[in-house]
Order: structure tokens, then sequence, then C-alpha cells
């Protein structure tokens, strides 16, 4: 496993590093802003199974997503629902997962059972620029084993992780973050998943 983590943040050659390594099937740690993710290419089926095994996670569970912008969740996975788009409008960049039912056909491991998948486009500039480069959203389930406490630091994560990833992509310090709040906006109203970062009341606020 390679520690890449000089300066403040990752420059760009570090995370076009980390591109080669999701390129060649690869499991990249990576800050994001609110915790460390673990990042495969969602494309290869193999790269997939290797992170539920890591993870411990069934392949129908499904993986979140992290994309560069809403052109590339568009793009890449297909047209937001008006409910999605006018959540993503008011809370992207930022820790607002979006669950909705993809147009387009992903791995059948980063879709959960029922065919939706979940998606949020960050505010860290380091996640945004590994999706920007590899050309299509990656993987953002959290870097720890199931049933350990996520690391809030490279050091944490590298040591946690040892010998099952191939880079962690670090930035100095505690990123400290709390996860994302994940709603589903499949329906007419939000449906929220998981209480996180964004309050519950703000979410609703901003329907009206």
């Amino acid at each position: 496993m390679r520690h890449v983590s000089l300066g403040d943040e990752p420059t760009d050659t570090d995370i076009r590093i980390g591109v080669e390594v999701l390129g060649d099937g690869g499991i990249v740690a990576y800050p994001t802003d609110t915790l460390y993710g673990l990042a495969v290419d969602p494309a290869r089926d193999s790269a997939v199974k290797r992170l539920c095994q890591l993870k411990q996670r069934s392949l129908d569970s499904g993986l979140p997503l992290i994309a560069a912008s809403l052109t590339q969740v568009e793009t890449c996975l297909g047209a937001l629902p008006s409910l999605g788009r006018h959540l993503c409008e008011r809370f992207w960049p930022g820790p607002l997962t979006l669950v909705f039912t993809p147009e387009n056909t992903i791995s059948s491991g980063v879709c959960a059972a029922d065919g939706s998948v979940a998606v949020r486009v960050p505010r860290c500039l380091v996640a945004c620029r590994l999706a920007e480069l590899s050309g299509h959203p990656i993987t953002a389930t959290s870097a720890n084993f199931a049933g350990v406490k996520p690391s809030s630091t490279a050091e944490g994560v590298a040591s946690q992780l040892m010998g099952k990833i191939d880079l962690v992509l670090g930035t100095k310090g505690s990123l400290g973050g709390s996860a994302s709040t994940i709603v589903d906006v499949r329906g007419s109203e939000p449906l929220l998943i998981r209480n996180g970062a964004i309050a519950w009341n703000r979410v609703l606020q901003s329907t009206g």
C-alpha cells in the first residue's frame, strides 16, 4: 500500500496516481467533506466485489457514490427526479446523499437490491477531482471495517486498512465530520434514510 500525504492536501499528481490505481482495479482511501471514503471504479465488477468483501457488505446492499458535479451524475447515471434536482441545487456541493433509480446501467454491486443508487457531490476538492479525473462517479463507502469506528485521520485509515487497500490520499489533520444525510427522492416527498451533517428540518424547509 502506498501512502500519499504531501503538504496540506494531495497534489494533482497524487490524485492522478489515485486514478491510475482505480483504473487497475485498486481501492483508494481519500478525504471527503465528512469522513474518509473508499473508492473503486463502480464499473469494474471485480473491484466492487473486492470492496464489498473488505467492508463485509452483501452485493445487494449497494455502495454510495461521489461525483464531481451534477453534470457527471446525470451523464453517468441518468437524470435526477425533480425533487432530487431541487435538493441538489440547494445543498450540493455538500454532505447530502440522494437516493434515486438510475436510468443507466451500473454494476449490480453498486445498486441496492431495489435498483436504487445513492450519490452526492461533496465540497471536498480532492474527492471531486478524483471523480472528475476518473471520468465517472466513484464509490464513497466509509474507510473502515464493518463494526469499527471510521478514522478521522489518514494515519488512522492507513493503520486500520494496512494491506487491504492500495493507496491512501491523505490530508493533514483530522476531518472529524459527521456522515452525510441520506434522503430518498424517488417519491413526491423527501424520505429520510439517515440523519447526518445536514439537519432533516433544513431539508424539509427547503421543499416548502
